[in-house]
């Protein structure tokens, strides 16, 4: 891929670390947290915050993958290529719960959105927090994450791509300086 590499392989690691401590010690531990993954990236990063837990809390935190595709509200502008529809898995009884909702890149906020009405649809957790790699800025919505591996200030021309070892064969950010693609 080209593009100015922002985070590497060792990088995403003490990255994904530091979030996991983050999102413990916000949670006073470990007991009713819930980690669900937003597919596709959010969900390999999830997996990856309960494995740093697991190391040093020696605690298993359910995690899931959430499917948002048939919640996004840009389903009309999609004429051309219908949203792909993957199933959700979510592990646990979420009411009364702490979920962290993982994702690779907050942007608009609107996948986040979308995202918090696929998961009422799978009961009432205690309260939602927000887990994100990169924070690139540029709301639309009145979003804030609440744990962020890096802010990484864009203009609204470029994107930010995230690549995972699980879906791309390699650990890196990168930044492209390109008008098509925004994530």
């Amino acid at each position: 891929m080209t593009g100015d590499l922002l985070l590497g392989p060792d990088e995403i690691a003490r990255t994904v670390r530091r979030l996991a401590h983050e999102i413990i010690e916000n949670n006073r531990g470990t007991d009713e947290l819930v980690l669900i993954g937003l597919l596709s990236r959010g969900y390999p990063l999830a997996r990856r915050l309960a494995v740093a837990i697991q190391e040093f809390e020696g605690a298993s935190v359910p995690v899931g993958s959430l499917d948002i595709g048939l919640y996004r509200d840009d389903l009309s502008n999609r004429r051309l290529r219908p949203p792909s529809i993957r199933p959700s898995d979510i592990p646990a009884n979420i009411d009364g719960k702490t979920v962290v909702l993982v994702d690779d890149v907050l942007f608009t906020g609107r996948s986040i959105r979308a995202a918090l009405d696929a998961l009422l649809d799978f009961g009432r957790p205690a309260r939602v927090r927000l887990a994100a790699l990169v924070d690139r800025g540029h709301r639309e919505l009145p979003i804030r994450p609440d744990f962020v591996g890096k802010n990484i200030p864009t203009a609204l021309v470029q994107s930010v791509r995230v690549r995972l070892a699980e879906t791309d064969g390699e650990d890196a950010v990168y930044v492209l300086n390109s008008e098509a693609t925004h994530a």
